[in-house]
Formats: structure tokens, C-alpha cells, sequence
């Protein structure tokens, strides 16, 4: 072992033995990293540069000028250590919590280069990223990490991911946007005329539920879906939009149908046979949408910015939102008062080599040839999915997390595996 590991180990090793224990089982000959030189030099790992070839120091401290002047800060990632050492060089920082990304990785490092500087202050803190069930802030994550981070971390790097996504995925609902003025004028006069959500809120207390979204995995339950609607005593049965076209197909009517985005179209929620089904919405919904739909409809608003004028001159309800349909079907399912909630079609990723059950291919986005990411199904294998899903399951997590009162159930371990479901053993053996 080299002289640096010795040095930094015994560092670890006293303040820190358990994850001592963890690096030197990790196999940091499966790092295959090479040296490259630029005016300096770092290493890259898969292609995959850990820091400036050019100027570290230079490059940490644009990276550290990210981050507010606060006595606790967190660093994901250890790169080649230069970004603790630039922030421990603040006095208002009391501790610098540093999180593992790579196991085998920061083992490999700490063979090549002396980590003392900032391994020995005693205002670090050193752990393992995948210990914990969510991220802290403020955070800087290190991005060469955040493609390297190992399948330990994946769920946090997932959740950094989202994070760090967040401001620019929201810009395109910016409420000064005209298209969404417009859109949200259009609507005005449709949700002044239909009823609050608020008054489905307590209507099905105690009554299991199933929230029914689009994913691949949903086409493997739509005979049993088929059978248990027919049932007395049956759970009720919550459908996002893009659902409803194929449950229908299947002779399965749902009890309620949530629709929020503005691009769907009544190619994706048919009205012709819609007659007594209700339909929840938000004011950023397609007013023709709207109009079409033949059963009784529910106006609702999200947190979201987009909706601050309006919830101060016409109040209704609020649902929660995350990017997905998903999110508010499932937090109307918990406001209505159900306490066992079964999720179908819930997968946030592609299994089966399909996109979403009864569509083809593209027909709702990104093709699954375009799929760059994964996540862990529900058996732990990698299953393909896009960033944006990951980014929704995060949020979904997020939500199951705040609601220990509720059991929330999978249909299916084809998906990915949601965080605080468990699995309903009449679907899934």
C-alpha cells in the first residue's frame, strides 16, 4: 500500500473506524483512472475528468463562491480534496460535512494524494452519501461525481441531480410567460363555473385506493383491474390522464381522473364516453380539454408560483405537484382519506423496453432509444428510464416519506423501486 494511503488511513482509521472499515473492503482496482496533464494535471476516470487539468485550486474556488457564507455546509463528492480544503480556509465555518459519492473511488485517491489537509480538521465530518435517506443543503456536488457516483449512492446522486435541475426545469413556468397568462385566462371562466377540489377532500375515508398511472407495468394488471371493478366493496379507482384512454380500452372505467398538463390533448383524454366520471384539474389544463369532458369537474391549484394570482382573487384547494401528474393524483388519493394506497403503473422508468402502457413508442415523449439514464427496479436490476422520471420519483419519495400514516403499496417490481412502498402481495409474488 502507498505511503499516502498510510498517512491518510491512519487519519480515517482514528477518527473515523467504521468507514475506515468500508474503504479498504472497497475494490479501488476497478477504478481504471489515468493521469492527464493540461498546465497541471488531475485524473479521469472513465474519460470522465475529476477536476481542472489546468488550475484545481482556481477551479475550487469558483465552485466554493457557489456556496452562501453559512457555518454548515455539505460537499458531495471528494474529487481530489482541493474543494474541503478551499472552504475550510473560511473562519465562519463551523463544520463541512463531506459525503462519499464513490467508495472505490476516494479509496483510489487516498493511495495517490495526501488528503491530510482537510481529513484532519477537526471541523469535518466524513460519511458515506448513500447513508442517508435525503440530501442536506446547501450543498455543492462535485459534477464529475455525480457521474461516477457508485450504485451505493445512486439514489442520492438522484435526488442532487433534481435539485441542482430544479431552477432550470421551472422556467418554463414562469408566471410572466404570456403563453401562460393566456392560457391561464382562458381557463378563468371554466374554473369559476366548476366546484373546489376541496370538496372530494374526507369523501373516502378509510376506503383503500388505487392510483393508476401510465407505466409499462400497468398493461400486466388490466384483467385484474377489469375483475376487481366489478366488485362490491372495490377500491376506488384514481387514474392520471394518460391513463384513462387505455384503462377504457380494457373496459375499465375509473372513478376520477386527474389531468394538469397543458399539452394534453383530447387525443390523450377522449371525452366522447366520459359521462359521470369526474375530472380534476388544474387552470394550466387545456380549456377545449375541459369544455369536451362530459362529467362533473373539479378546479384545483399546486404551490407553484404559476398560480399566486389567482389563489389570492378566486380561492380553491391545493395539491401537491412535482413535475408529473402522478404527484397530485396521488396526494388527492391521501387528502380524499384513504390510508392504504396501491400504486399501478407507477415506474418511472421503461421496463419491458416500452415507454407507457397502451401508447406506442415516442407517443408521449422521448422514444426508449433515447434513454441515457437508470434507476433500480424493483428486483435491483438497472432498468432504463429519462432524468425527468428520476427527478418525479424523487419528489413521489419525498411525499411517501411525509405520510407515515399511509401504507402505500407497488403493484409490481418491473418499475422502479419506490422508497417507502411496500409491495401488495395480491399483485406482486
Amino acid at each position: 500500500m502507498s505511503e499516502f494511503f498510510q498517512a491518510n488511513a491512519q487519519v480515517i482509521q482514528q477518527r473515523w473506524p467504521a468507514l475506515f472499515a468500508r474503504l479498504v473492503a472497497e475494490d479501488s482496482l476497478a477504478i481504471q483512472a489515468e493521469l492527464v496533464q493540461g498546465l497541471g494535471s488531475t485524473l479521469s476516470v472513465d474519460g470522465i475528468q475529476l477536476t481542472s487539468r489546468h488550475d484545481r485550486i482556481h477551479e475550487a474556488r469558483v465552485q466554493a463562491a457557489s456556496l452562501p457564507q453559512r457555518p454548515r455546509l455539505h460537499v458531495y463528492g471528494t474529487g481530489l480534496g482541493d474543494l474541503p480544503s478551499v472552504l475550510l480556509e473560511r473562519a465562519v465555518l463551523e463544520r463541512l460535512y463531506v459525503h462519499i459519492l464513490n467508495g472505490a473511488l476516494f479509496a483510489l485517491v487516498l493511495q495517490l494524494l495526501d488528503q491530510r489537509q482537510w481529513l484532519e480538521d477537526p471541523r469535518v465530518e466524513l460519511m458515506y452519501a448513500g447513508d442517508h435517506a435525503d440530501i442536506y443543503t446547501p450543498f455543492f456536488a462535485l459534477p464529475a461525481e455525480m457521474l461516477l457516483a457508485d450504485d451505493f449512492s445512486a439514489k442520492i446522486r438522484d435526488r442532487l441531480v433534481n435539485e441542482v435541475h430544479l431552477s432550470f426545469n421551472n422556467r418554463q413556468f414562469d408566471p410572466q410567460l404570456p403563453a401562460i397568462q393566456q392560457r391561464l385566462r382562458d381557463s378563468l371562466e371554466l374554473l369559476l363555473a366548476d366546484d373546489d377540489v376541496a370538496q372530494l377532500f374526507g369523501t373516502c375515508i378509510g376506503r383503500e385506493i388505487y392510483v393508476i398511472g401510465t407505466g409499462p407495468s400497468l398493461e400486466g394488471h388490466f384483467e385484474r383491474l377489469a375483475s376487481v371493478r366489478g366488485q362490491a366493496g372495490r377500491p376506488l379507482f384514481i387514474c392520471v390522464d394518460t391513463a384513462y384512454r387505455p384503462l377504457r380500452q380494457h373496459g375499465i372505467i375509473p372513478d376520477l381522473v386527474v389531468t394538469i398538463d397543458q399539452l394534453i390533448s383530447c387525443r390523450h383524454l377522449p371525452f366522447e364516453e366520459s359521462d359521470g366520471i369526474p375530472l380534476v384539474y388544474l387552470p394550466m389544463s387545456s380549456p377545449a380539454v375541459l369544455k369536451a369532458w362530459k362529467g362533473k369537474r373539479y378546479g384545483a391549484y399546486t404551490a407553484s408560483p404559476v398560480y399566486a394570482t389567482l389563489r389570492q382573487q378566486h380561492p380553491r384547494a391545493e395539491l401537491h405537484a412535482g413535475g408529473s401528474v402522478i404527484h397530485p393524483a396521488v396526494d388527492l388519493a391521501v387528502k380524499m382519506g384513504g390510508t392504504r394506497i396501491t400504486l399501478f403503473g407507477a415506474d418511472f422508468a421503461f421496463p419491458m423496453n416500452k415507454t407507457h402502457a397502451g401508447w406506442d413508442d415516442g407517443d408521449l415523449g422521448p422514444a426508449v432509444a433515447q434513454a441515457r439514464h437508470w434507476v433500480r427496479d424493483g428486483n435491483g436490476e438497472r432498468v432504463r428510464t429519462q432524468l425527468n422520471f428520476r427527478g418525479y420519483l424523487c419528489v413521489l419519495e419525498r411525499y411517501i416519506a411525509l405520510h407515515p400514516e399511509v401504507s402505500f403499496l407497488n403493484s409490481s417490481r418491473a418499475g422502479a423501486m419506490i422508497v417507502g412502498t411496500q409491495f401488495n402481495p395480491e399483485f406482486v409474488q
